[in-house]
């Protein structure tokens, strides 16, 4: 397991329980996806950015259900197949316009910047693939509360394996080089990169800032602001449920995923991080299952370490890509 830097302490146990069956969920979960062709299609679309080439990359994720992504690599690329980093978008974003996140291409190497399905509606330039297969029982507004009565229906049961399957899709590329795939995401995304890291094998490297979906029965009591609050708002109404929901959030909750990991990982923690409490990315840390790098910034909130952090991920990545 990952060691914490002493500036972070002594951690209690996490809260969150590991379901008995988690392992022979996901196992199903991926077994149904895969069951159908992942019909990679991509298209170059034109952008603004002369020294990028963007594709308009289509696969099947969750249920067959064509998920979207950008596809980027540097315009002046040799014939070797690239490293690719897969990069899951924070909460509330989709995957914006072609040309939106141009830094991982731009540091030469290719980067699928994964649309978030049914959301695209907090920030950024929005999102194009809809969401599918809700239970039908009442939600707050957002998606963290979307199907939340059964780990089936959940909804980040389908956004973890719309993930997995963006891994599978871009591996299966020629100007790729799938023993160097890389994942990265901040918040949301950083929670699902750790499902992500749990899930697939063979990783050359994870990238994980300011997780959300970390140890959530610890967490929720102290977090202010979205997401934290649907779930919150929602469990106020739906008082019985309690049990039920804190239930279905084990099977995707990043503690319970990071004990499967063994990929490198780099980790940024924002110690006064109220939107993501810092508490549950720090035991999300301690139970990882590989070596970590970890940056803290002990003045900062859910903004994180921003573009300083995010030089030394550039750098980090490239590192891991071996060159």
């Amino acid at each position: 397991m990952a060691v914490l830097p002493a500036a972070l302490g002594a951690l209690p146990a996490p809260a969150v329980a590991e379901p008995e069956d988690f392992d022979e969920f996901w196992r199903l979960t991926l077994s149904e996806a895969r069951a159908h062709d992942l019909a990679v299609e991509r298209t170059e679309v034109v952008q603004p950015l002369s020294e990028i080439v963007y594709w308009d990359l289509t696969f099947s994720g969750f249920g067959g259900h064509r998920v979207r992504a950008w596809l980027s690599m540097p315009a002046r690329r040799g014939r070797e197949p690239l490293p690719v980093v897969v990069q899951v978008p924070g909460y509330g974003r989709g995957r914006g316009l072609a040309g939106e996140a141009p830094h991982v291409a731009a540091a030469g190497m290719a980067h699928l910047l994964l649309d978030v399905r049914g959301q695209g509606f907090g920030y950024g330039c929005g999102g194009e693939t809809p969401d599918f297969g809700t239970d039908g029982a009442p939600e707050a507004p957002g998606v963290v509360t979307r199907g939340i009565s059964s780990p089936e229906t959940y909804y980040y049961r389908r956004l973890i394996a719309d993930a997995v399957r963006a891994i599978e899709a871009v591996r299966s590329l020629p100007d790729v080089d799938a023993a160097r795939t890389m994942v990265m995401g901040n918040s949301q995304g950083g929670g699902v990169a750790l499902a992500v890291a749990g899930l697939v094998d063979g990783l050359a490297g994870v990238t994980v800032s300011v997780p959300f979906l970390c140890d959530v029965p610890a967490v929720l009591p102290m977090a202010q602001g979205e997401p934290y609050n649907e779930l919150s708002r929602y469990l106020a109404v739906r008082r019985a449920g309690r049990e039920e929901v804190l239930r279905t959030l084990s099977y995707v909750d990043g503690v319970n995923h990071a004990r499967r990991a063994s990929a490198p990982s780099l980790w940024a923690l924002a110690l006064r991080d109220v939107t993501c409490p810092t508490l549950g990315g720090q035991q999300a840390l301690a139970a990882y299952g590989g070596e970590a790098e970890v940056h803290l910034f002990p003045d900062n909130g859910h903004e994180g370490g921003e573009y300083h952090y995010l030089r030394r991920q550039l750098q980090w990545l490239r590192e891991r890509a071996g060159w």
